[in-house]
């Protein structure tokens, strides 16, 4: 019989850490022990000692059990260590595959996925590592000592040990019925989370195409259908939960009040002592009553939680459904552009199924070393036209391609050191300053970073930090927004990937700047494609690509000067 999914992830994440958890194992043993003793020790002080008139063999057999919980204390303790030892590298393995795997879902499917993506890694991973950490500190607890104390029950009285594994045993299959119900009904919750995902990163990614199509009404209702879907999933799987009421009835409650009012009559005529009376209800107040609690409690939340969340890691890593049935086809072997020319093919694209697209049968050819500046109004899709042509972006229909190779076919390493993509939102990590500016080129000596930091403006950041090995702090410390631009433009320009897309990189910098910065990536002789954030951008561009509405315009800025009134106007309003 095939195990699980969940079951097997969760399995080839832990392999590594086998001796953690047999440690585990063995100081969990440690620390049952009083729980599977306690009864025992309980009716011998009781029938040996007390009633017996020897209060002080009761009283030994009770310090007995005393030195029993000094032992499970310290059993306690040594878990903790080997408790991390098993949950954090399981989190870090996880989060590893489920990146790796969701990275290649973005690349294969359509782009919305992504929003799932960042629910799975920054929430669902992170979920795992706290519910495991949970059921293994508490879950674990709780069972085992419900176990030990079957075990000591058994000992003590069998026939009052069958009767109540009776009790127990149908409780356990009362619950066992709802299981796959609260599965099902706590799978669509994790469902609709991912859903939501979705649904944000669509409006999010384009939400300049939103607010220029006054869609904001439209958006936050479709937002809002999801969040009332999960809402409304939440509950079904609330009703769910009444099934602990029963539970808890058959496995601790309708046992103990029986064993008190029968006690008198068992001990009568059946033999039962007054110690065995004692030692039973001891078992089902300290051992059997925890450990169901924690099962109907926290098996209806943490261990199923765990378990659904498993399975939904474990259909991501698997990768697409149907992948086993395709992999009997070889896969055509990455392709390589004989060129950097770049050219788009009747190119439509829309954020949604139901949107109006944002560009449509877009045709452009853009050969190697243009330098290339896209204008329009916001919302004309030029962001959208930038991802497009760096292939962060599948469009609809239509074709892009890289030296004439579509870039779907062309190997994913090789297009990323071909094109260096530089958004408005400038990201400077926590490093030096020279691991920073060198990110792209590695070997990048001190005195090509002189050239670079001269070229792009960056000389006074320079000395200002304390040279290149000056470190950054997380965030970027008090570097400024352009200053922070300025780093990620030098970073471009030491780049050795023969096309660079400028996607609003320069808005923090002022027009000498931002000037000075686009002449140095211009003079590298090599594709510039600059999506425009001033006009002034258009002036200095041998090219001019012009959005705005169903017939995008194309040529140089005296050309569109003279031909369109719509960049007459954009012109004119700059330089008013």
């Amino acid at each position: 019989m095939t195990a699980p999914p969940a079951a097997l992830l969760l399995h080839r994440h832990l392999r590594g850490q086998w001796p953690a958890v047999r440690r585990l194992a063995a100081w969990s043993a440690l620390e049952s022990l009083p729980a599977f003793a306690s009864g025992l020790l309980l009716a011998r002080a009781v029938d040996q000692g007390f009633l017996a008139g020897r209060p002080l063999t009761g009283l030994g057999w009770l310090g007995a059990l005393a030195v029993l919980y000094v032992a499970g204390a310290v059993g306690t303790g040594r878990i903790y260590p080997w408790l991390a030892a098993t949950v954090e590298p399981l989190r870090d393995s996880l989060v590893e595959e489920v990146v790796t795997a969701s990275l290649h879902r973005m690349t294969d499917r359509a782009p919305d996925t992504g929003g799932a993506s960042v629910s799975q890694v920054t929430e669902q991973a992170e979920a795992v590592r706290v519910l495991l950490g949970t059921a293994l500190r508490n879950v674990r607890q709780l069972l085992s000592a419900g176990v030990a104390a079957l075990l000591g029950l058994a000992l003590l009285s069998p026939p009052l040990a069958l009767v109540i594994c009776l009790s127990v045993g149908l409780a356990l299959a009362v619950f066992a019925a709802f299981v796959g119900l609260q599965i099902r009904r706590y799978r669509a919750v994790v469902r609709e989370a991912e859903r939501i995902g979705e649904s944000a990163a669509v409006i999010v990614g384009g939400v300049r195409d939103v607010v220029a199509c006054a869609a904001e009404d439209r958006a936050a209702r479709t937002v809002g259908e999801v969040i009332d879907a999960q809402a409304a999933a939440l509950r079904a799987y609330a009703r769910t939960r009444l099934v602990r009421l029963p539970v808890l009835a058959l496995g601790v409650h309708v046992p103990l009040i029986a064993l008190l009012l029968l006690s008198p009559y068992l001990t009568e005529h059946h033999g039962l002592t007054p110690g065995q009376a004692a030692g039973a209800a001891g078992y089902l107040v300290t051992g059997l009553q925890p450990g169901i609690t924690v099962l109907v409690d926290a098996g209806g939340t943490l261990l199923l939680s765990l378990a659904v969340i498993l399975g939904r890691l474990a259909e991501t890593c698997a990768g697409p459904a149907g992948s086993a049935g395709s992999a009997a086809v070889p896969a055509a072997p990455p392709a390589v552009a004989a060129s950097f020319d770049i050219e788009a093919d009747g190119v439509t694209f829309a954020y949604s199924p139901h949107a109006d697209p944002v560009l449509r049968d877009l045709s452009l050819r853009v050969p190697e070393g243009t330098h290339l500046a896209v204008v329009g109004p916001s919302g004309a899709g030029k962001s959208t036209l930038a991802n497009l042509l760096t292939g962060l972006l599948p469009p609809q229909r239509g074709g892009v391609t890289l030296g004439g190779v579509p870039l779907s076919r062309l190997d994913q390493a090789r297009l990323r050191s071909a094109v260096t993509l530089i958004p408005q939102e400038s990201y400077v990590f926590a490093a030096t300053l020279r691991e920073n500016l060198a990110y792209l080129c590695p070997r990048a000596g001190t005195a090509q970073l002189d050239d670079t930091v001269r070229a792009v403006g960056l000389t006074a950041t320079v000395e200002r930090l304390g040279g290149y090995d000056a470190g950054i702090p997380p965030g970027g410390g008090d570097l400024s927004h352009g200053e922070r631009q300025l780093i990620t433009l030098a970073r471009a320009h030491l780049s050795p990937a023969p096309i660079i897309v400028l996607d609003e990189a320069t808005s923090h910098l002022d027009p000498a700047a931002e000037a000075r910065a686009e002449h140095a990536l211009a003079a590298r002789g090599r594709t510039l494609i600059v999506i425009a954030h001033r006009i002034t951008s258009a002036e200095r561009a041998g090219k001019v690509l012009l959005l705005d509405g169903p017939t995008p315009l194309l040529g140089t800025h005296e050309t569109l000067q003279a031909s369109s009134p719509l960049y007459a106007d954009l012109v004119g309003h700059w330089h008013t």
